[in-house]
């Protein structure tokens, strides 16, 4: 099912997202619905509150892959650049923004599996943009300073 792509102003999008308790039936139809959502929309990344539900679930898409990650979280960072970025929730608006060039983000995969994944590049750069939808954090936002627990 598509669903809707919430736009900006919509408080919903500022909401801070709720990690996932249990993976079952429900959150993996949540994924194939953003997945859906997100290629129809021309995305290559979604986060779940982009679709009005503040559960810790992003959608990336890729020429090699399509990847979705249950409580994504952050454990490494390297390397910096400065880029333009879109979003979906966003339309025509362009901003630069500095991120880490490579990460790594340590989750869940739709089976409640623990999952890791190295990025970098764009690839890194949109796993940074979905995860700070899961925080309430816009392109539009001022950067914030990343700290690596």
């Amino acid at each position: 099912m598509i669903r809707k792509i919430i736009k900006y102003p919509n408080s919903k999008l500022r909401l801070i997202s709720e990690p996932v308790q249990k993976v079952d039936k429900s959150i993996r139809r949540l994924i194939r619905d953003m997945v859906s959502s997100m290629i129809k929309g021309h995305g290559i990344g979604l986060a779940a509150p982009q679709v009005g539900v503040a559960k810790r679930i992003i959608v990336l898409s890729s020429t090699l892959a399509r990847i979705s990650i249950i409580n994504p979280e952050i454990v490494e960072r390297g390397g910096d650049s400065l880029l333009e970025e879109g979003c979906l929730s966003l339309p025509k608006v362009l901003k630069i923004k500095r991120r880490s060039n490579k990460v790594k983000v340590i989750g869940l995969d739709i089976y409640g599996k623990d999952f890791s994944i190295d990025a970098e590049g764009l690839f890194a750069r949109v796993l940074q943009h979905e995860i700070d939808h899961l925080d309430g954090i816009l392109i539009i936002d001022e950067g914030k300073k990343y700290e690596i627990k």
